[in-house]
């Protein structure tokens, strides 16, 4: 049986983890911020020396190599601010992953202390299911590890075909401005 102590031990540490993640999301959402005004600024500063640059035009031969001197640093710098937002969201996952596995490990090492206890108070000849339990217990810990392996394996994999396609546009835009 649980006692009110455990009760309210256990009650503090979840307020505990909830505001630890919530101030993980607010980090999150901060460091968006800061990248957006960031952003913003450049962009504004690009925009500014595009102006100039339309403004300063020549001749028709510096008009057709504009475009693509405008375009270029235009796709390098999206690709970067798609890999900063990626970074952001996956520091903030981990961070939340972390937590949650945490909790979990926590609830499950609880549950095994129930389960043992339980046992161990058991009448005499019940020690077939007890095992029973023991096991399903086992089992089901084991699909669960298994599935967590898998998740981060897909995300490592996600990560790294997102970094492959970001740097293969980026390739791809650096050759097409360079054909013109």
């Amino acid at each position: 049986m649980l006692t009110a102590d455990q009760i309210l031990a256990a009650n503090k540490a979840n307020i505990e983890t909830l505001f630890g993640l919530t101030g993980k999301a607010f980090e999150g959402v901060e460091k968006l911020v800061e990248l957006n005004l960031a952003t913003s600024k450049a962009l504004l500063a690009d925009s500014a020396q595009q102006t100039q640059a339309v403004l300063g035009v020549k001749d028709a031969q510096d008009l057709l190599t504009l475009p693509t001197a405008l375009l270029q640093p235009l796709g390098e710098k999206t690709a970067s601010y798609g890999r900063e937002v990626y970074d952001i969201a996956a520091a903030t996952s981990a961070e939340f992953g972390k937590a949650f596995e945490a909790q979990f490990a926590e609830a499950q090492k609880k549950f095994l202390d129930v389960v043992d206890s339980t046992a161990q108070n058991a009448p005499a000849g019940s020690e077939t299911a007890v095992a029973l339990m023991k096991s399903a217990v086992a089992a089901a810990n084991n699909v669960l590890e298994t599935a967590q392996k898998s998740a981060k394996q897909a995300a490592a994999l996600a990560e790294s075909n997102f970094k492959a396609a970001t740097a293969s546009t980026v390739e791809a835009g650096k050759a097409a401005s360079k054909k013109r």
